[in-house]
């Protein structure tokens, strides 16, 4: 096998579940690769991934998720494996950039599997309850390589449940260590703790970012103050239901009394400084933030 892996000779395979702005994203990016394929519908993130390796022809596959838009560079992109140190065993993740509070790292990057990976590994759904690392990600495989490249934005704000959702995801995991909760957020990895904080603060001022922000809040208040079972954030069927049990048919003034409650919650049983930006206040952090770069932490850690 070569030791330099070009993304244009991959199979690229789009993958949607329910996202309501997947048809659009899907006709970008076959825009781009009109050989692009496609997995729809499949329940459960282990499952999902599983059916891309089944689609691909080609034992490298990259996967973009459905409410992605990817940056055409990115077909331009060559991995050196021998100058990265690495083997044909490993896989790789780019960064994302989210629409919603300008935040750039894995949420919603491109990935390039292996089918051996992916048919090998037991993450989500899948995993072993006794396993935190692959109960809610991907990441903490050995084999599982991270850039700092930016190729793709992903825009999760087409409707108040999506960016709902969006946050709720990422406030469970980004106050997690390792895939475990833990009693002190203080030894949550740094970055993530930072990330956590954005996802809580900024997004007034797109469409639909005040519930991006509710959910990020609202999945952090419930995975570190109460005993709910966080591994329920892998299910989105649970996460519809939740939704349209709890805020459906709620008025937008007892949303924002929501995002007062978690942000106060928060604030008082967990000592997260987070602050209530306006729209001219997100649009001002996302002008001035810099991303920083991904730092991988030991393996053994």
């Amino acid at each position: 096998m070569s030791n330099i892996i070009k993304v244009i000779d991959q199979d690229i395979v789009f993958l949607s579940y329910d996202e309501p702005n997947a048809e659009k994203n899907y006709a970008d990016l076959c825009s781009k690769v009109p050989w692009a394929k496609r997995v729809h519908g499949v329940k459960g993130s282990d499952a999902a991934h599983k059916a891309c390796a089944a689609k691909s022809e080609t034992e490298y596959f990259i996967t973009v998720d459905a409410d992605n838009i990817v940056d055409p560079k990115f077909f331009e992109v060559e991995v050196n494996l021998d100058e990265l140190g690495l083997t044909p065993e490993h896989v790789f993740s780019w960064c994302g950039k989210v629409h919603v509070n300008g935040l750039m790292y894995g949420n919603g990057g491109l990935k390039m599997w292996t089918r051996k990976f992916v048919n090998e590994m037991k993450t989500h759904e899948n995993s072993d309850p006794t396993d935190t690392k692959g109960l809610v990600e991907f990441c903490f495989d050995d084999r599982y390589y991270q850039f700092n490249d930016n190729y793709s934005e992903s825009f999760t704000n087409a409707t108040p449940f999506q960016a709902w959702r969006a946050g709720f995801r990422e406030g469970v995991k980004m106050s997690l260590d390792q895939g475990a909760k833990t009693e002190d957020l203080g030894k949550v990895w740094w970055q993530n703790y930072h990330r956590l904080l954005v996802w809580c603060t900024v997004g007034a001022d797109v469409e639909n970012g005040i519930y991006s922000i509710l959910g990020a809040r609202e999945g952090a208040a419930m995975t570190n103050c109460t005993d709910w079972d966080y591994s329920n954030v892998r299910d989105f069927e649970y996460l519809t239901n939740y939704w349209n049990e709890h805020y459906a048919n709620a008025s937008d003034e007892e949303k924002t009394e929501q995002i007062n409650f978690y942000g106060n919650e928060l604030r008082e049983k967990c000592k997260i400084e987070i602050a209530n930006l306006d729209p001219a206040g997100s649009r001002f952090f996302k002008t001035v933030y810099n991303n920083t770069p991904r730092i991988i932490r030991s393996r053994n850690v």
